[in-house]
């Protein structure tokens, strides 16, 4: 199994349906409360870029990508129109938007997050694939140029000699795509179906990579 730093195509997944899921399991008691539980302490993201096929051109680049990852083998880069971004989608990025963390004068390396939530209990994602060359960073809100970005783990990583000093909040700003991967081993599409307006299926679900 293998992470190949490749997109899924783009013009197909603007068209997808999806979005994150929470796994809760529920137990009402016989006095009609109920008591809840969360298993997964992050939420996992589906979708179904079927809905995102426009023409036969389209089918044979998912057919294409498909069996380069040789079905639910290997993982992808998968970009979510929805949320991509480390502010609003239709905000433009700025190194101020997310905290990634505090200097301590020896700590050189940060990982991106994002932060979703009104301070209540906000949720915070690790982002581990930010897009290449979109990451920009400040450090007590003064923009930082001595820094380097892994766009495979999300990790920014500032040069000796420009370290954050103690108490120096440390923020960025990027793009981000979602690993993920085929959610089967098989593309089912029928091309008469197709030529009537069915949509195929085409499983997409997001991983730990």
């Amino acid at each position: 199994m293998a992470f190949d730093d490749i997109r899924f195509p783009v013009a197909v997944s603007r068209g997808a349906t999806g979005g994150p899921e929470r796994r809760t399991d529920i137990v009402v008691l016989g006095s009609g409360a109920e008591e809840r539980n969360s298993r997964w302490a992050d939420s996992r993201r589906r979708y179904n870029a079927g809905f995102g096929v426009k023409s036969l051109d389209d089918i044979h680049d998912v057919v294409r990508f498909f069996e380069e990852r040789r079905g639910r083998l290997h993982g992808f880069r998968w970009k979510d129109h929805m949320d991509f971004k480390s502010c609003a989608p239709g905000e433009t990025v700025s190194a101020l938007d997310q905290q990634i963390g505090t200097g301590t004068g020896s700590l050189a390396s940060f990982a991106l997050v994002k932060r979703y939530g009104t301070g209540l209990r906000d949720y915070v994602r690790a982002i581990t694939k930010p897009v290449p060359g979109s990451v920009v960073v400040a450090v007590d809100g003064i923009a930082a140029a001595a820094f380097s970005v892994n766009a495979l783990t999300g990790i920014v990583t500032f040069e000796a000699g420009s370290l954050p000093a103690p108490g120096a909040i440390v923020t960025a700003g990027f793009h981000f795509d979602v690993p993920a991967r085929f959610d089967s081993d098989q593309l089912r599409i029928n091309f008469s179906h197709f030529a009537a307006g069915d949509i195929p299926d085409i499983p997409v679900v997001e991983i730990r990579a």
